[in-house]
Order: C-alpha cells, then sequence, then structure tokens
C-alpha cells in the first residue's frame, strides 16, 4: 500500500493517475479537489497534527507531495517560518509518526531551490553539490531534507529524496502557462537574444516515472536525485518549441539584454528578469546510473501534451 500526500495537487494527481486505486491511500486538505477510487483521507501538514494511526495500515511507502508551495514576492510577516511549519516540521511530524507505525520508505519531493537559484552556463548543480539555498521555500525545504536523512540514520527509515526542477505538463498553471498563453497568441515576443542560457525543465510524465521507479529500487534508499527531460532550452528555444507544438506563427525580436535588466530595475523585478536571462541546469547523470533510469517523455512530446491540453482548455473557455 502507497499513501501519497498532496493528492489533489498537480504532481499528486498525475501520480494517482498511473497506480492502482487498490493499493492507494491518498492524503488530501480538502478531498472536493480529488477525483478518485482509492481511499482519502482529509487532514493538513503541520507539526501539530496526530494523525490517526489507521492512516499508515498496510501502508509501505510514503510519497510526500504535499508541500506549501512556492509563492513570489511573498508579503507574510515571517515567509520562513510559515514555510518551515509546513515544509520542515509538518514533513518530520509526518515521517516520524510512520516509521512509528511501520512504514518502510519516505519519498520526499524536494526542490532544486535546495541547491540554488542558478548556475553558469553549462555548469549544472549535481546530486553531491553543498544545499545553498537563497530563499525561504528553499531553506524550508533543505531542512527538511536534513532532518529527514538524520532520521534515517535513526530509525532505519528508507528515505529518498527527489529534487525537480520546473515542472510542466497539461493542466501546469503559473509562468509556464503565461509563456504558453503568449506564445499561442501567435505575436511576435522580444526573446531574440536570450539564446545563450540553458535550462533544465522536467515533464510530470518523468517525473512521475521518477517517483514510482523509486517507490520499492533497492538503490534508491538515502539517495538524493536531480531530475530533468535531460534536454536544456535557452529561453529563446523554448519559445520556438511551444510555437511549433502550437502550430503558431513564431517571431522573436532581438530585444538587447541590458533593456530587460533596466526594466526590471525600474519596476522592481529584478528577479523575473534574473530567470528570464539566467541558466539553471541540472546533472542527471547519477540519477541514470544509480537507478537505470532514462526520462521515458522527449522534451519535444512533453511540450506537445501541454500544448494538446492547454488549447482544449481554451476552447471549453
Amino acid at each position: 500500500m502507497i499513501l501519497i500526500t498532496g493528492g489533489s495537487g498537480f504532481l499528486g494527481s498525475n501520480l494517482i493517475g498511473k497506480l492502482d486505486d487498490r493499493y492507494l491511500k491518498v492524503l488530501v486538505r480538502d478531498s472536493r479537489y480529488i477525483n478518485s477510487c482509492c481511499e482519502i483521507i482529509e487532514n493538513t501538514i503541520s507539526s501539530k497534527v496526530d494523525y490517526d494511526g489507521s492512516l499508515f495500515d498496510s501502508v509501505e511507502c510514503v510519497v510526500h507531495c504535499a508541500a506549501r508551495v512556492h509563492v513570489m514576492n511573498d508579503d507574510l510577516n515571517d515567509p520562513l517560518e510559515a514555510y518551515r511549519e509546513v515544509n520542515t516540521a509538518g514533513t518530520l511530524n509526518l515521517a516520524r509518526q510512520a516509521v512509528n507505525a511501520g512504514v518502510k520508505r519516505f519519498i520526499f519531493i524536494s526542490s532544486i531551490k535546495v541547491n540554488g537559484e542558478s548556475t553558469p552556463i553549462n555548469k549544472p548543480f549535481k546530486f553531491d553539490d553543498d544545499r545553498s539555498p537563497e530563499d525561504p521555500y528553499g531553506q524550508s525545504k533543505s531542512e527538511a531534507e536534513e532532518q529527514l536523512l538524520e532520521l534515517a540514520k535513526e530509525t532505519g527509515l528508507e528515505v529518498v529524496i527527489i529534487r525537480p526542477t520546473l515542472v510542466y505538463g497539461p493542466g501546469v498553471k503559473a509562468n509556464f502557462s503565461a509563456l504558453m498563453n503568449l506564445v499561442a497568441k501567435g505575436v511576435p515576443l522580444p526573446f531574440g537574444c536570450i539564446t545563450d542560457n540553458k535550462r533544465s525543465l522536467v515533464s510530470v510524465d518523468n517525473l512521475v516515472d521518477l517517483i514510482i521507479t523509486c517507490i520499492d529500487h533497492p538503490k534508491a534508499v538515502n539517495e538524493v536525485f536531480l531530475v530533468s527531460d535531460d534536454y536544456d532550452v535557452s529561453t529563446s528555444e523554448m519559445v520556438r518549441k511551444m510555437a511549433t507544438v502550437l502550430n503558431k506563427p513564431q517571431t522573436q525580436i532581438p530585444i538587447p539584454k541590458f533593456c530587460y535588466r533596466l526594466a526590471g530595475k525600474v519596476v522592481g523585478k529584478e528577479d523575473v528578469v534574473h530567470r528570464l536571462l539566467g541558466s539553471l541546469q541540472v546533472d542527471i547523470s547519477h540519477t541514470k546510473q544509480t537507478l537505470g533510469w532514462v526520462p521515458p517523455q522527449s522534451i519535444d512530446d512533453g511540450f506537445r501534451d501541454t500544448a494538446d491540453a492547454f488549447m482544449k482548455t481554451k476552447l471549453k473557455g
């Protein structure tokens, strides 16, 4: 039996769709947002929750997808404590109760933000790089990783840590969806000069496939795995790929990069400009070699599936 947390989220719902309902339990904050035949339990992730012992009955593996997600320009007075309550203390509370109930393995969906926000071109993050989070979300995930690995030493719990890059796929929201919406308009876009950065992305299908591999793989124990599509793109190439799968004309105006930087300073969006112009790459060779795993979906197929779902939603809307 597998317990999935965050089953109503983008990743959790895709993971449920690939597994057999008969062998699943799903922990969600609100069951109205989940459509599944498996056993559903309503509760939250926090340091204070005392989970009913039956939550872990027959459960051998927990896949912990639930989190307080990253929010741009978080306006809380103390965002770090808010992230820690769910992503660090809440995770450890869940893991301790799980191991006390006899759960064998705990798969933690972390974030590449544990490594940092950017990389020099062609110098990707590696699985054994020092943790270097730069924001409260990344720090909370980093602290959870450290404490889970300590718990593994204390108790024998098999901990598996997965750090995804930007995840996309059918139904994705946020920046990826916003960019696809722009490309779908078929208007010229100002990315012609952003050709020498590199970003690692991961389709939700590839991430789900890796998670499923880690559920019972003997070599996954107490390891950290970075994951991507194993094909990095510049901002300009990403836009070209989107235009291709959307079957839209695509013209990119070569706006010089210093214009972006100046505009970012003027409007207070330097962090957004940095992500647009900068690189964030990951080296997944450790993941592939340790698990004998390769991403089953190409980036082109991932973009095509995302575009198909995007267009269907637009037609309905």
